[in-house]
């Protein structure tokens, strides 16, 4: 992703119409993914939580916005201060900035990029949700999104992508978030998952998705919105940079699809409509780092490797104890942290940039640069959320009570059921006035 630096007034650019409509349309793309993202998990959890599920997505739209307007953009893309986090008082509450201010070198105003920016930094906390299906309060929950963007993301996006960002200037390739949002989130899960524990009845009660409609619904609204994600992430496509993006998403992602399923036939002797869900999210997820550094070829050897290695990750739960209810760390932790590494193997050097990969001649350089910014966003995002998690825990508790858990989590926490299977419409419950069935009885009796 390209950096906002200072323009010298030999190089000045102009507003492009094109390139600010493209990117306004992409911002609305990543936009659709929290829904959609919603939709995934929403089908993957059992019925009595299905409402918690799409709320814990839901309500990052609603927190994120308000942070990323007061204080987030400018910590995560304001003046580097130390390589670590920026600032820039005209970001906060993006007040100080003129309506056609390009952002850097690029052809986009300022507000174009923050928009976009902030639709990266809604889904990520979103992301983590599906490690902690039907066991966290909502408040808990929301608690947490509102630490973890202000003391994770907006720093490591910061060192990822800010100018002056330490992983930025050390050239660690990351074209649209395989560190600060899938590797982010995924170790961020497994933090928090370390605090809350397992589910009750975890290895022992069957946890089948209710709905694996949604599921494939959800991950086809990822699919389709990802496009903007990561042919976006070049913040216009006057070189054709952005175009091979959106190409190489296209490919890693069918890749990875058909190798997860190969592997689950070979494995489970079944294709599932769940494995070409959760196999076409770990293609979207590898090759975000890597979409404008490998050649379509290559993105194919990124997405058939993703589907594979996550495909076999998400059994190591039941191994190691660790109860990730809905595959983050399988998929976008494995998945991150495998299209990062592979970068360092397949960039060619002809695309975004002129660094190239083991198997194009590059040496292990590059491939040494993307496994340090792999190693310390991982340790970085697992350690604090970590700490987060048991801070919050010890404050006001994060996980629901047991009666509550085995009830369901949607009427504990919202007062209201995804599904009414009584026959009389609508979901809420706990409301005063006559079942639509007793109204109907008393009318047919008049």
């Amino acid at each position: 992703m390209p950096p906002g630096i200072l323009t010298l007034a030999a190089d000045k650019v102009t507003l492009s119409p094109a390139n600010t409509g493209f990117m306004l349309i992409c911002s609305a793309l990543v936009m659709i993914m929290t829904p959609g993202l919603a939709f995934f998990y929403g089908g993957m959890v059992r019925v009595k939580s299905v409402l918690n599920m799409l709320m814990m997505s839901f309500i990052s739209l609603g927190i994120v916005t308000i942070l990323w307007v007061l204080y987030g953009f400018g910590l995560a893309f304001g003046t580097d201060k130390g390589g670590f986090i920026g600032w820039n008082g005209n970001f906060a509450g993006l007040s100080g900035i003129g309506l056609t201010e390009l952002w850097g070198t690029s052809t986009i105003p300022v507000y174009v990029f923050a928009i976009f920016q902030l639709m990266f930094a809604v889904i990520t906390p979103a992301l983590i949700s599906g490690a902690l299906a039907d066991r966290v309060k909502f408040t808990a929950w929301a608690l947490f999104i509102t630490l973890w963007v202000t003391v994770v993301y907006f720093p490591v996006a910061h060192w990822v992508w800010g100018e002056g960002g330490w992983l930025f200037e050390l050239k660690v390739i990351d074209f649209a978030g395989g560190t600060a949002v899938h590797i982010n989130a995924g170790a961020a899960a497994l933090g928090v998952i370390l605090v809350v524990g397992k589910r009750i009845g975890f290895k022992k009660d069957p946890m089948r998705p209710h709905s694996l409609p949604l599921v494939m619904l959800g991950a086809g609204l990822l699919w389709f919105g990802w496009f903007g994600f990561n042919a976006g992430s070049w913040l216009g496509n006057d070189d054709g940079i952005g175009a091979v993006a959106f190409v190489n998403t296209q490919v890693a992602t069918a890749a990875a699809m058909l190798g997860w399923l190969a592997y689950e036939k070979l494995r489970h002797g079944s294709f599932t409509t769940l494995g070409a869900a959760s196999g076409a999210v770990a293609g979207l997820v590898a090759i975000t780092p890597a979409c404008g550094a490998v050649s379509p070829l290559g993105a194919i050897a990124v997405g058939v490797i993703a589907g594979v290695l996550c495909a076999m990750a998400v059994n190591l739960k039941y191994k190691f104890g660790y109860d990730d209810s809905l595959d983050v760390i399988g998929v976008h932790l494995v998945g991150g942290v495998v299209g990062s590494l592979l970068v360092g193997l397949f960039a060619t050097g002809g695309v975004q940039s002129k660094a190239k990969g083991l198997f194009y001649g590059g040496g292990f350089e590059q491939l040494g640069r993307q496994a340090v910014g792999v190693v310390c966003v991982l340790l970085y995002s697992l350690v604090v959320s970590y700490v987060l998690a048991k801070v919050i825990d010890l404050v006001m508790g994060f996980r629901v009570g047991e009666d509550e858990e085995v009830a369901g989590i949607d009427q504990a926490a919202h007062a209201e059921t995804a599904y009414d299977f009584t026959g009389a419409g609508g979901g809420t419950v706990g409301r005063k006035g006559p079942a639509l069935g007793e109204a109907l009885t008393k009318k047919v009796d008049a």
